[in-house]
């Protein structure tokens, strides 16, 4: 039984040692590229925003194919059960979305900063009639529920889809964020809460 055992032996390193080196004018294969947790953020242009998603994500998309989808790492604390939790693109500071996850879909996208505007055009800093001339078909303005004097802006797609866009306006009148998403999660004033 000992000689079997070494004959493997030496049939396995003979075997072992078969693979040939790549012909001299044959270029060497590149490394497979491998996953990164620590990838490097994605910068997402900022016509990127649409009312049916934002860059390569759709609106009603499963979380985890968001998390394939984008081009960069995403932080946030994820709920397991189904319920509403936010995802955000890594080291993008004030200018980067966040994507609502509720039932795991994305459901929504929020935004705070000027550096991007809004599908349509609309920015934050942009007062009421700017945006009413931006957006004719919106609704009329509503009281804000927790803002004193402040209003909010709700936008639906024009072309009927199910994309809504809302705009939050401080008491002087000036857009302060904005967000897109479907119904019922977009009109959520307190995100998650």
């Amino acid at each position: 039984m000992n000689h079997i055992a070494l004959l493997l032996l030496i049939l396995a390193g003979l075997l072992g040692g078969c693979e040939r080196p790549p012909a001299p004018d044959t270029p060497p294969r590149a490394a497979e590229p491998t996953p990164s947790s620590a990838a490097t953020p994605a910068k997402v242009a900022s016509g990127d925003a649409s009312l049916k998603g934002y860059g390569p994500l759709q609106l009603g998309i499963g979380a985890e194919q968001l998390r394939t989808l984008w081009p960069g790492e995403l932080q946030g604390d994820v709920v397991a059960d189904g319920g509403c939790y936010y995802l955000s693109p890594a080291g993008e500071g004030d200018a980067r979305p966040f994507f609502m996850i509720e039932g795991n879909r994305f459901v929504r996208y929020d935004l705070r900063s000027s550096a991007a505007p809004a599908p349509g055009g609309g920015t934050v800093g942009m007062e009421l009639a700017q945006l009413q001339a931006l957006y004719p078909h919106a609704d009329a303005p509503q009281p804000h529920k927790y803002v004193a004097g402040g209003k909010v802006l709700r936008v639906p797609a024009a072309e009927g889809g199910a994309g809504v866009l809302v705009i939050e306006l401080d008491a002087d009148g000036k857009a302060s964020a904005w967000r897109v998403g479907l119904p019922p999660q977009v009109d959520y004033v307190e995100g998650c809460g």
